[in-house]
């Protein structure tokens, strides 16, 4: 297939192509993340999917718990899950509570304001550029 044919395919279905930089992997930040936990999770098939449909099931239940059970770090260790269904300030809430009572109790120890348990509005891949559009 010569890539002016392949490139005009994909404008004919309705994909934009990349206009990242070529052999570069991290074009897409939430992509890369997302495989990087997909490769490392326990059971991955290192040498590949012996069936299609083990390949079906298999990605059926990670993504089950990566939205369910597994915590993100950027939305303070809790679940997508738990963010979706508002129980998310309701569970921050406890630790930001004990946080602020070890602050009262002990002064001293603390220089600054407690951890931030909140959660972001929004996310953005490039938040930078996303504010100028």
């Amino acid at each position: 297939m010569k890539a002016a044919t392949f490139l005009q395919k994909l404008y004919d279905l309705g994909i934009t192509p990349s206009r990242s930089r070529p052999r570069v992997s991290n074009d897409n930040a939430y992509s890369e993340a997302l495989f990087r936990t997909l490769k490392y999770r326990p059971g991955f098939p290192s040498k590949g999917f012996a069936t299609l449909e083990y390949a079906r099931d298999w990605m059926l239940a990670f993504v089950r718990w990566y939205n369910e059970e597994h915590r993100h770090s950027a939305l303070n260790y809790i679940t997508p899950a738990q963010r979706h269904s508002g129980e998310a300030t309701r569970i921050l809430a406890k630790p930001r509570a004990t946080y602020e009572r070890a602050r009262d109790v002990h002064p001293e120890r603390w220089s600054g304001a407690i951890r931030d348990f909140g959660l972001p509005e929004t996310v953005a891949l490039n938040p930078e550029t996303a504010a100028t559009c």
